[in-house]
């Protein structure tokens, strides 16, 4: 079982504020309760485990036990909904725990999927795909829009900024929120959110999906989406990850595929010549020019003859 998170690191989110300044703190207690009360939440910020980091918790806990309790809420007098340690949770059943240690806490759906947002933005091994998900996520219940609403304003200002559109005075609160929560989080500014971290949003979905499994990393991810050809990709992609290939040798097979794309577009096909050549002559005043119809018939003939033989 891991050790709590330092000092650094357990205080770059703590100016994200999770509650109201004018609310008191939620009341909490202490105790251990049956795995068979807690109930995963139906927002979870987190997707996926690595199966062998899983595996290497499961073998500590075994050992040594869960040493930072699980955070729970109340859903009625039997059960409670997981807020936060969702790793311990899951690794603490592999190992066929049958109770864990918990913090209590009350508070309702909202507030528990902001502390799962921030615990989940506090990993170390936090990937580039799950950051910008989970940032967004965050930005959304702070701002109470939609992420796709979240993204055009994060756009919109990318673009004020620029100068490209007038400054747009009604957002000024929206922008303050924006970067506080930037500021609380000491990941990146939030230019630099929107000019890299937004456009892996629009990768193949199965980049995103390696991308969200730790399989790849995003300068790869991002180079691999420009081969346009859905099979070639899929298939350079698949090549990346079980031969574990650098960028340089990505950019090597990627200009190998471009040129071969290339040569089959400049090649024709017997039948796309066959026609092109029918395109043309029909377009063509080859055949009102008295000099050129015998010539022209001779070589009909000889198709014709020729085509005759294959059948």
């Amino acid at each position: 079982m891991p050790s709590p998170p330092p000092p650094a690191n357990r205080s770059r989110l703590k100016n994200v504020t999770l509650f109201s300044e004018e609310d008191e703190l939620p009341s909490s207690s202490s105790n251990s309760i049956s795995t068979s009360q807690i109930k995963l939440p139906k927002q979870q910020p987190r997707r996926y485990f690595d199966p062998q980091k899983l595996a290497e918790l499961a073998a500590s806990i075994a050992e040594h036990g869960i040493l930072e309790p699980l955070l729970v809420r109340p859903l009625d007098h039997s059960s409670y909904e997981l807020v936060a340690g969702e790793r311990r949770y899951r690794a603490a059943k592999q190992v066929g725990l049958t109770e864990v240690p918990v913090i209590v806490r009350d508070i309702n759906e909202q507030e528990a999927f902001q502390i799962a947002l921030v615990e989940n933005l506090q990993r170390e091994d936090l990937n580039p795909l799950e950051e910008t998900e989970g940032i967004l996520q965050l930005l959304s219940l702070k701002l109470q829009k939609p992420e796709p609403e979240v993204v055009s304003l994060l756009y919109r200002m990318q673009d004020e900024v620029k100068g490209k559109v007038p400054h747009n005075v009604m957002g000024n609160s929206e922008v303050t929120v924006v970067k506080q929560v930037f500021e609380s989080t000491s990941r990146m500014e939030w230019q630099s959110f929107v000019s890299n971290r937004l456009p892996l949003l629009k990768l193949p979905s199965e980049i995103l999906q390696a991308l969200r499994q730790g399989k790849i990393a995003y300068t790869k991810a991002q180079a691999i989406a420009r081969v346009k050809d859905e099979q070639s990709r899929n298939a350079l992609l698949e090549e990346v990850i079980t031969q574990d290939l650098s960028l340089s040798q990505i950019k090597e097979r990627i200009a190998a595929i471009n040129t071969a794309q290339a040569e089959t577009v400049h090649t024709p096909t017997i039948r796309g010549q066959i026609d092109e050549v029918l395109r043309l002559a029909k377009r063509s005043r080859v055949i009102d020019d008295p000099k050129k119809q015998k010539r022209l018939e001779k070589l009909l003939v000889d198709l014709k003859s020729l085509i005759t033989d294959v059948n």
